[in-house]
């Protein structure tokens, strides 16, 4: 079979490194790709945006699966565009995708099938939801309606900050269409975790919990990110009876819910969720896998992936048996410097093969080009090193022993990755 990766993330490298270890496999292709599927995958230059264009391919190459990575193009609708050509693909429809898409249908979703949530309020007029805030106990969380590459989350702490916030996303346009409504939410306190679940429309299976670090400075301070890195698994946070509760009071309401709202939901839904002292509550819905979330699960998977994503895409789930890697794996992002605000590109990247030859280590590309035959920083994010050990303070260590080992200029990374589980 030939299979065909949409995007060119971190995500993208570590589904394609993944998907390629299939004995049922012949050949991985991936859209635009980078750096890294371009060793060992053939990269496609063609955007995700181009649902002619990948249809065209696909067709020509006898293309037997894709699976989307990106938010963005299955907000955009591809899975509908691709599927209605005649091609398998894996992902939620637009419709459904609209559970990360939109915050506002994700929170009134929530709220009419009981997933335990923050309360909230959403606007389209700046000038409500000011008014909201200044009604408000603080700190309060300002999200952005739409997809902001998952910027789009201000905590702000005072009246003040809460007008900046408003006045930046809905005014100033600083995450642009994104900011055409916002929601406004209580703050909760506790511990951030990721789960994943695949999801075949009848049917899921829950992935082990990660959890990811999102913000750029340590001790979780500063603007967030897409990711600064993510550890698998959080035991102590996700106990086995917070496993219940999530299997409980998320995902079989979850369940429920799309088929109550007919969202023709097959692909992965990853739930970011707030540990409190009520027990777990969803901040958001994602609906495909996390980055940096995938640079963990994926290398402690010790089945095979395409079946597993067959097995959703053809609604029998109910058949495939979880195999997990009891060691834990930790994820340090190394980004470029000024992230997540601007930065330079072009930047040789040296020490990848130092790296992995600690042996347990992988590095994914995310930001990565190759220009005239030197690899170079083409991005924010640029690389994600994950190590595995057999405790997590093993794996941790070894991240940053293979972190030392690469090198480009301005590179900066958070040093307090995997503390959290310690």
């Amino acid at each position: 079979m030939k299979i065909l990766v949409i995007g060119s993330g971190g995500r993208e490298h570590a589904l394609v490194w993944k998907l390629r270890q299939s004995p049922r496999v012949s050949a991985v292709y991936c859209a635009p790709g980078n750096a890294g599927t371009a060793e060992i995958a053939t990269n496609v230059p063609l955007p995700i945006s181009d649902h002619h264009g990948l249809i065209e391919f696909a067709r020509a190459e006898r293309i037997g699966l894709i699976v989307v990575g990106p938010d963005d193009a299955l907000a955009a609708g591809i899975v509908d565009h691709l599927g209605h050509a005649g091609l398998r693909v894996f992902g939620p429809t637009q419709s459904a995708a609209r559970l990360e898409s939109s915050k506002v249908f994700a929170k009134e979703f929530m709220q009419r099938h009981g997933i335990p949530t923050a309360a909230s309020g959403h606007f389209s007029d700046p000038a409500e939801a000011h008014r909201f805030c200044q009604k408000s106990k603080f700190p309060l969380v300002i999200k952005a309606d739409g997809l902001a590459l998952g910027k789009g989350v201000i905590i702000a702490q005072t009246p003040w900050e809460a007008a900046q916030a408003i006045n930046e996303i809905m005014e100033k346009r600083a995450f642009g269409a994104a900011g055409d409504q916002v929601v406004i939410e209580e703050f909760l306190s506790g511990q951030e975790c990721s789960v994943h679940a695949l999801v075949d429309g009848e049917n899921y299976v829950l992935f082990p919990a990660a959890q990811d670090h999102k913000q750029i400075f340590e001790g979780d301070k500063g603007p967030n990110t897409g990711g600064m890195g993510t550890f698998s698994p959080p035991d102590k946070l996700v106990t086995p009876e917070i496993i219940e509760r999530i299997h409980k009071e998320i995902m079989v309401p979850f369940m429920e819910g799309i088929k109550k709202d007919g969202l023709h939901y097959k692909g992965l839904l990853f739930p970011g969720l707030m540990i409190t002292e009520e027990g777990p509550k969803v901040l958001e819905f994602n609906c495909r896998f996390g980055d940096p979330e995938t640079q963990v699960l994926l290398p402690r998977l010790k089945g095979d992936l395409v079946d597993w994503i067959e097995a959703a895409v053809a609604g029998r789930l109910d058949l495939v048996e979880a195999d997990w890697d009891p060691r834990p794996a930790c994820c340090v992002v190394m980004a470029s410097g000024g992230y997540p605000g601007s930065y330079t590109k072009g930047k040789v990247i040296t020490g990848i093969e130092e790296a992995e030859a600690l042996g347990d280590v992988t590095v994914f590309h995310a930001g990565t080009h190759q220009e005239e035959g030197a690899l170079v920083t083409a991005g924010g994010r640029v690389l994600g090193v994950t190590a595995m050990g057999g405790t997590l303070a093993e794996a941790q260590a070894r991240a940053y022993e293979a972190v030392s080992r690469i090198h480009f200029e301005g590179a900066t990374f958070r040093r307090d990755i995997g503390a959290k589980g310690l």
